[in-house]
């Protein structure tokens, strides 16, 4: 019976792991994702005199 027992603590603990580690993959997964649509705004800003310096 305790053996019974064992094995079910240790299928529940690996079931476990197994979602932890399927939740840590998308978090990393989302993140990255989220991360590629920012606009960088210091790529767009030109290597020249400012046009409110101009005149």
């Amino acid at each position: 019976m305790k053996t019974k027992f064992a094995a079910s603590v240790l299928s529940v603990l690996l079931y476990a792991q197994g979602l932890l580690g399927f939740a840590a993959l998308a978090t990393v997964l989302l993140k990255d994702r989220a991360h590629a649509g920012e606009i960088n705004a210091d790529a767009y800003v030109p290597a020249g005199p400012s046009m409110l310096v101009v005149r």
